[in-house]
This record gives C-alpha cells, sequence and structure tokens, in this order.
C-alpha cells in the first residue's frame, strides 16, 4: 500500500479591521470631490457660474445629458 498523504490546507490570515480615523479623511476627500463634479456637471451655467462663458458647460454637455440634467 502507498503512502498517501493529504495536502494540508493553506493557511488563510483574517483581514484586519482598518480603523475609522484612516477612512474617514478620505470619505470626506470623496465627498468634496463628488459634490465638485457634480457642480460643474449639474450647475455651472447661468447665474451662479464661476466661470463666464459656456466654456464649461460646452465641456461637460454630453455628460450632463448622460446624468438626465436638462441644459436646453
Amino acid at each position: 500500500m502507498a503512502d498517501v498523504s493529504l495536502p494540508t490546507p493553506a493557511v488563510v490570515p483574517a483581514p484586519t479591521a482598518v480603523p475609522l480615523r484612516q477612512i474617514l479623511p478620505w470619505a470626506v476627500f470623496g465627498a468634496l470631490l463628488a459634490a465638485v463634479l457634480l457642480y460643474f456637471v449639474g450647475v455651472e451655467q447661468g447665474v451662479l457660474s464661476v466661470f463666464a462663458g459656456e466654456t464649461v458647460h460646452e465641456f461637460v454637455h454630453d455628460g450632463r445629458h448622460l446624468l438626465g440634467f436638462p441644459c436646453h
């Protein structure tokens, strides 16, 4: 009879939890970046525009239609 040994299972380390104090700055940065992008795509035209003219509007025009913002 041959010596048949079963393979030993690989030890997988358990994932470690990331503390909130390390996630919070990145979450705030992501939320701020998302708000700025939403402003430029959705609101940057008209009375509250930061930049004069239609440059930003034309740059994000297709994105406005893709996201469902009316612009015409």
